[in-house]
């Protein structure tokens, strides 16, 4: 698994993605809007790359690997407001209940 630890104790899930520069070949474009741990990553060139020998393609670094937010708090900051209500209101299945 792919993931590192910061000075301060957090854990970070460092990723790469491919920016396909110059003539790149099709491999690349196809890789270019993924997003791979960093110890997942296809190595550069890629192996196919008919341009091996003058290939210009280089990873842009992430800090994660996801692209958005994951849960709604990121994305608008506002953490939904549960209420404490008792839910358990009749009666259990167990027949002592």
């Amino acid at each position: 698994m792919s993931v590192s630890s910061t000075r301060s104790g957090k854990r970070t899930w460092h990723a790469v993605s491919i920016v396909a520069r110059g003539a790149a070949c099709e491999q690349a474009m196809a890789l270019r809007e993924r997003r791979f741990l960093s110890k997942e990553a296809p190595p550069l060139p890629l192996p196919d790359c008919p341009f091996h020998h003058r290939c210009s393609c280089i990873y842009r670094h992430h800090a994660d690997r996801r692209t958005g937010p994951r849960r709604s708090v990121d994305e608008t900051g506002i953490r939904s407001m549960r209420t404490n209500d008792e839910r358990r209101a009749g009666r259990g299945r167990r027949s002592g209940d």
